[in-house]
């Protein structure tokens, strides 16, 4: 999947809140402050994306800045400059 926004929130919507429908899940939702995120999903959600975009993302990376809505985790991504392939 080459689209870090399509890639995090299919993430999030089958791991985190199976069952939800897509359209609540807003781009600027707060992930981490709601629960949607816990430290075991967002440990999950950080391995999938080193796989799927080919970098490694050190331990002080994740953070409220960067995991804490889905557009802080595209931001991230792309800031990084990972490719999915």
């Amino acid at each position: 999947m080459s689209d870090p926004r399509a890639f995090v929130r299919d993430f999030i919507l089958t791991q985190c809140v199976p069952g939800e429908s897509p359209e609540n899940l807003g781009d600027d939702t707060p992930l981490r402050s709601s629960g949607v995120l816990d430290s075991m999903t967002t440990l999950k959600l950080v391995k999938e994306i080193e796989a799927a975009f080919r970098f490694e993302i050190e331990a002080h990376e994740v953070n409220d800045e960067n995991f804490s809505s889905v557009d802080s985790i595209v931001a991230f991504i792309e800031g990084r400059g990972g490719a999915a392939g």
